[in-house]
């Protein structure tokens, strides 16, 4: 009896401890998020990125199509030339989902950058004639359409050391929309977010 009451006791003071451990969680309203600004690249920076490219390129004419239609739209590369190991699909993914829904253009995903192409569009046609499907459902080859426009771009970031231990950090969004027939640049954007604070912050 003794020995269970030793371990009920330990028991309890085990889980005291671990709620006293336990650090108060807080969610993230994305649309209202008014937490600390932090020296490295967040989620705010590639949206406000993402949507001030977005509106720029559809302020110009570079992507009103005479007849009326939709432009197919390909995303090359896009450099990460900062300090930070990040995804520029973070990016893309915002101007792509911001591009379709405004009408403009298609985004293919038969050729493009890494992360950018779907294999299913060459995998699916290699199942003509494969028994097990229904001819007619299969995609045809010679029904893909190639891109007009190609979307490319550079991430970059620079550190610059000021007096009072402190330091400001410049990221450049820098992107181009490129006529594939001529190889023109018909837009390009550049979005700047600088950041300044103490020298000890982490900006990478």
């Amino acid at each position: 009896m003794k020995k269970l009451n030793i371990l009920l006791s330990t028991s309890a003071i085990s889980l005291l401890l671990l709620s006293g451990c336990a650090t108060k969680v807080q969610l993230i309203d994305p649309n209202h998020d008014t937490g600390e600004q932090v020296m490295s690249l967040d989620y705010r920076d590639f949206n406000k990125a993402a949507s001030t490219a977005v509106q720029s390129m559809l302020k110009s004419p570079a992507l009103d199509k005479k007849d009326g239609k939709r432009f197919v739209l390909v995303i090359s590369n896009v450099e990460n030339d900062t300090m930070q190991h990040i995804d520029t699909d973070q990016l893309i993914k915002r101007i792509r989902i911001e591009l379709l829904n405004s009408g403009k253009v298609f985004v293919t995903t038969a050729v493009g950058s890494k992360g950018n192409v779907d294999e299913m569009n060459d995998e699916t046609r290699e199942l003509v004639n494969n028994k097990n499907f229904k001819q007619s459902s299969i995609a045809k080859q010679g029904t893909l359409i190639a891109p007009d426009m190609s979307l490319s771009g550079k991430i970059l970031q620079k550190n610059i050391g000021m007096s009072d231990d402190k330091q400001q950090v410049e990221y450049y969004f820098m992107l181009t929309l490129t006529d594939i027939k001529t190889g023109f640049a018909v837009w390009e954007g550049e979005t700047f977010i600088g950041k300044r604070g103490s020298a000890k912050s982490v900006a990478w």
